[in-house]
């Protein structure tokens, strides 16, 4: 079986606290982070500003994203496809609201407990880089 595969941009959004900003979708049980699909001739970057802006009502100048890294893992709500991912770090200048398609934000403390509705992507690969970068 062929395994198709998701370019997505994600951002680890930090608060003050050095708390990480989980999303998660309507009807979905997975959280990750927020982001999402690239439309038809955008760059990483500009993808992930337009979701920023559409799902969180924030809105990030582009150098305020430093690169995390690329990564790949299996999609958490779509079985069978895998995501390739560049994922940027910011600051979260302000609260947010969920809005589009997100129904639900969380916090994690990416140093503490790691629990088990999370995306792959975001369990196995970002949460482990992300406490390298902040080291």
């Amino acid at each position: 079986m062929t395994t198709s595969t998701i370019s997505i941009a994600a951002a680890c959004l930090l608060d003050d606290g050095g708390r990480l900003l989980l999303v998660r979708k309507r009807g979905t049980r997975a959280f990750m982070l927020p982001g999402g699909k690239h439309e038809p001739g955008e760059t990483a970057i500009q993808a992930l500003l337009r979701e920023l802006g559409e799902e969180l009502d924030l809105h990030l100048s582009p150098n305020a994203l430093i690169p995390l890294g690329h990564f790949q893992a299996d999609a958490a709500n779509e079985p069978g496809m895998r995501v390739d991912a560049h994922v940027f770090i910011a600051s979260l200048p302000h609260s947010v609201q969920p809005a589009a398609e997100l129904e639900e934000l969380a916090w994690l403390n990416p140093d503490g407990e790691t629990p088990q509705n999370l995306a792959p992507l975001l369990r196995e690969q970002v949460i482990p880089a992300l406490l390298a970068h902040l080291g």
